[in-house]
């Protein structure tokens, strides 16, 4: 960690957050406030907070603050499970059933009384409405038909979840105990405002009605969202009565308005801001290498980029040791493969980065896929700072084999639209993982359970990008229910390996999360699957 100093820019700050948002909660003229955390950060992907609809990483981090999951990951080590709403639980001896033994005196912050009937239902409500987060179940075996038997509720303590597979049991925990599909939401609050079958869906775009440290109090689209600590939490009460996340899209401003002492966090600093700020005193710099992987992500439907081995050539258009150095210095790492750095199974840091610029070597693989002259293709990208240089980068490599990218800018709900709905050729874009363990992302970026459009399996980066691999599928599964963990590794290895080679992706980077903190806030504390705005305090 590096400490850094306030200082006074001359150049204006342009308003960033409008008025009216500022006046619903927290003062901001000077200094922060001593009840609150004030944090810029570019939000606008931020399109609902229905756990059963989340697909964003701002709106997921929004989520696990105001939603307890049944279990949750160690601050201190994110391959151990700890316990949150459910304070133990048992597993039967054919490891197909989970029971969980959940905190007493919980409420919702209406006043209802918080069950584990309300559990049960909140987990099959996410099966029943079938929207993206559905996946998170039903790739380990749950139904419409059967979510209500699988999951139930003996009384109002204990929850029961059965599975159809004797999965491995950690796995289980990290991949649906510790995710936003397993948090205790008001059944009676939501079904009262349910609207023509929907279990709440529209209701909860706005809004959180869950157990957890804070609620949301107020969303402002493109503007703000505020925070308001839970006075009837079960737990630990937050010292931060409230949290204020503005939306500031460019890293200059939110570094100004750090360096000012106008907000106590500052979540998208270039590098630049980071060489600079990390010299002087006032503000940490503090970061963590997350499960989240930066890629090019590319449309196997296109007639084009169907070939495998154009989509190999495109891996040596990008300079990942020029790029590790500057664009994304303190920004992310270099890696090629699916399975991030530190999960069960993935390549080490050599291995899972065998590429390097190499533009001989990716014309002579277009010419050998039928494209001697190049092609033209299209590349979406979002508003994070450090995706545009990339993608200039990228350009301008691919225009020296004949290959023109048309580099189409807009806003990340925008693109994320675009890519669900398969219309685009090539995006680059974020996905990050909820478990420590490869299987998170071959279950999702190589398995594919229907490549039919109609499928809309939108939650799996494979479905998105149209690609569908009987023999892939088959890998993933084998690796799953191995019981040598270390006949598993090997399966992951492989696939790695052969995913780097001919697979639907040309993963780029792992990226960290960054954050400037004002040394007035106390106990930043984040791992690579959680941000705990509870533990903070001044």
């Amino acid at each position: 960690m590096n400490r850094i100093s306030a200082r006074t820019h001359r150049h204006h700050l342009a308003a960033t957050v409008g008025a009216a948002a500022l006046t619903l909660a927290l003062d901001v003229s000077a200094a922060t406030p001593p009840s609150g955390l004030i944090m810029a950060w570019n939000i606008d992907a931020i399109s609902t907070f229905d756990p059963a609809q989340i697909g964003e990483v701002v709106t997921n981090e929004i989520i696990q603050n105001t939603c307890d999951p049944l279990v949750d990951f160690d601050t201190a080590d994110e391959t151990k499970i700890v316990p949150r709403l459910a304070k133990s639980w048992d597993v039967s001896e054919d490891g197909k059933q989970i029971t969980f033994h959940l905190q007493e005196g919980m409420k919702f912050p209406s006043g209802n009384k918080a069950t584990a009937g309300d559990l049960a239902w909140s987990l099959q409500r996410v099966v029943k409405l079938g929207l993206g987060n559905a996946a998170t179940l039903t790739e380990y075996g749950f139904t419409k038909g059967n979510v209500d038997q699988m999951f139930t509720a003996p009384d109002d303590a204990t929850l029961v979840m059965k599975l159809d597979k004797p999965y491995p049991v950690t796995l289980i925990l990290q991949a649906i105990a510790a995710n936003r599909v397993a948090v205790l939401m008001d059944r009676q609050t939501i079904m009262k405002n349910e609207v023509n079958g929907d279990l709440g869906n529209k209701y909860l775009a706005t809004r959180t009605e869950c157990v957890g440290p804070y609620r949301l109090a107020k969303w402002n689209a493109g503007e703000a969202v505020i925070l308001q600590a839970n006075e009837d939490y079960w737990g630990k009460k937050p010292a931060l009565k409230q949290i204020l996340i503005r939306h500031v899209a460019e890293a200059g401003t939110q570094r100004l308005l750090l360096e000012q002492g106008d907000i106590d966090v500052a979540r998208d600093l270039t590098p630049e801001d980071l060489a600079d700020l990390e010299k002087r005193p006032g503000v940490t710099i503090d970061k963590v290498l997350k499960p989240q992987l930066l890629y090019w992500n590319i449309n196997n439907a296109d007639p084009i980029l169907s070939n495998e081995k154009v989509r190999l050539a495109m891996r040596y258009l990008i300079d990942y040791d020029g790029l590790a150095k500057t664009v994304m210095a303190n920004i992310g790492v270099p890696r090629a493969s699916f399975a991030q750095i530190g999960a069960v199974g993935a390549l080490d840091e050599k291995e899972g980065q065998p590429f390097k610029l190499d533009l001989e070597k990716a014309k002579k693989l277009l010419t050998e896929a039928g494209y001697p002259n190049g092609f033209e293709v299209s590349l979406l990208i979002g508003t994070h700072s450090y995706v545009s240089p990339l993608a200039q980068s990228v350009q301008e490599n691919a225009a020296k084999i004949g290959v023109k990218l048309k580099i189409e800018r807009m806003s990340n709900a925008q693109l994320f639209s675009r890519v669900r709905g398969r219309e685009y050729q090539t995006t680059m874009q974020g996905w990050q993982t909820g478990v420590p363990d490869a299987h998170g992302n071959a279950s999702r970026q190589i398995y594919n359970p229907d490549n039919r459009f109609e499928a809309k399996q939108t939650m799996f980066p494979s479905w998105r990008a149209a690609y569908f691999s009987e023999d892939a599928n088959k890998k993933v599964d084998d690796a799953l229910f191995e019981k040598d963990p270390a006949k598993r590794v090997q399966l992951y290895q492989a696939l790695q390996r052969e995913m780097m080679e001919k697979g639907p992706q040309a993963y780029m980077f792992q990226i960290y999360n960054v954050a400037g903190v004002r040394n007035t806030l106390k106990g930043w504390t984040w791992n690579g699957f959680r941000t705990y705005y509870d533990m903070t305090s001044k």
